[in-house]
């Protein structure tokens, strides 16, 4: 696979990484959970280089970072690039809530950061993590001081670089002001576009790596989801207002869109939507979650696919979709 950098510090990764959260969290029945699967795609990731392997203390909770650590034991650890987060909280703990789930509160205090750094490092069963994000800024802290939280774990040599993930540019740089920013990680996809105004010319003027999350929509740009009762009783999408039946029926003609690209290009649309996010910027890479073998084949097989600029016209022109992201 293509490689960059995370950062102009920081490690070399494949242009696509993989995201965790749904193998344990967020998208189905919990008792249609198998781990060892997951474990399975977590290593077969590596194979394809896909390298950075991305979960949060939140997810879970707890129990995600369990799962990694599992699959990344030995030569696999050495092998992947370990990304995890601090920063939200579960049950509502903390101080504001966040509007991702009601019931998902945020800590930032530095005393918080650095009881989650060691907690992280034992469920993954390592004695660093190569990437420490703040996963929410909590508003009644201010970032400078969980920043500051987050450089002591760089300089106590248990994290190798920090990140930001949903932050504006204001907050970058009061954060750069602390300690570099090795990356950001937002939502980015081609019907979330919000990054592109701002935070993301800014990140590229920087040399600051951009992790787009939910590069397929939540599933929904690939063509898995054509109904609201198709999603599992327990899938959070269906708290989402894009989910819900009227706007998804709506939004289904973004699908067809993509597809018809897809078709020209002898692609999936998984792969058309992910090659769009990749066309978006040299240390933009995406961490596209599955827990399905195949969709990670075909996720990673959209590093090779390069897009005609009338493809990439036709899609920057799709409309914004019905409903908003939460």
């Amino acid at each position: 696979m293509r490689t960059t950098t995370v950062g102009t510090e920081g490690p070399e990764v494949g242009v696509i990484g993989l995201g965790c959260m749904g193998m344990s969290h967020a998208y189905d029945d919990p008792a249609n959970r198998d781990d060892a699967t997951s474990i399975g795609v977590i290593r077969q990731a590596l194979d394809l280089g896909v390298t950075l392997i991305d979960t949060a203390d939140v997810y879970g909770p707890y129990t995600n970072e369990e799962l990694v650590g599992r699959a990344l034991t030995g030569a696999y650890r050495e092998r992947a690039v370990l990304a995890t987060k601090v920063g939200l909280v579960p049950g509502g703990q903390g101080g504001a809530t966040t509007n991702t789930s009601p019931g998902v509160g945020r800590d930032g205090s530095p005393e918080h950061v650095r009881r989650s750094i060691d907690a992280s490092l034992r469920r993954l069963g390592t004695d660093h993590v190569d990437l420490y994000q703040l996963h929410r800024v909590d508003p009644a802290v201010p970032i400078e001081e969980t920043w500051g939280a987050m450089a002591e774990t760089v300089a106590a040599g248990k994290a190798r670089h920090i990140g930001l993930s949903e932050v504006g540019v204001e907050e970058i740089r009061r954060a750069q002001a602390v300690h570099p920013v090795a990356s950001v990680q937002s939502e980015l996809s081609l019907w979330t576009r919000d990054p592109l105004a701002e935070v993301l010319p800014y990140c590229a003027a920087e040399g600051i790596a951009f992790l787009p999350f939910s590069p397929l929509g939540r599933g929904f740009l690939a063509g898995r989801v054509s109904s609201f009762d198709e999603l599992p009783a327990d899938d959070f999408r269906r708290k989402l207002p894009r989910f819900q039946q009227d706007a998804l029926r709506a939004n289904l003609a973004l699908v067809g869109r993509v597809q018809a690209v897809a078709d020209r290009a002898g692609a999936t649309p998984a792969q058309v939507a992910l090659a769009w996010v990749l066309a978006q910027g040299e240390r933009v890479i995406p961490i596209p979650g599955t827990k399905t073998p195949k969709y990670l084949v075909d996720n990673a097989a959209a590093a090779d696919l390069r897009l005609s600029a009338e493809d990439l016209a036709e899609l920057d022109a799709l409309p914004a979709p019905e409903g908003s992201r939460y």
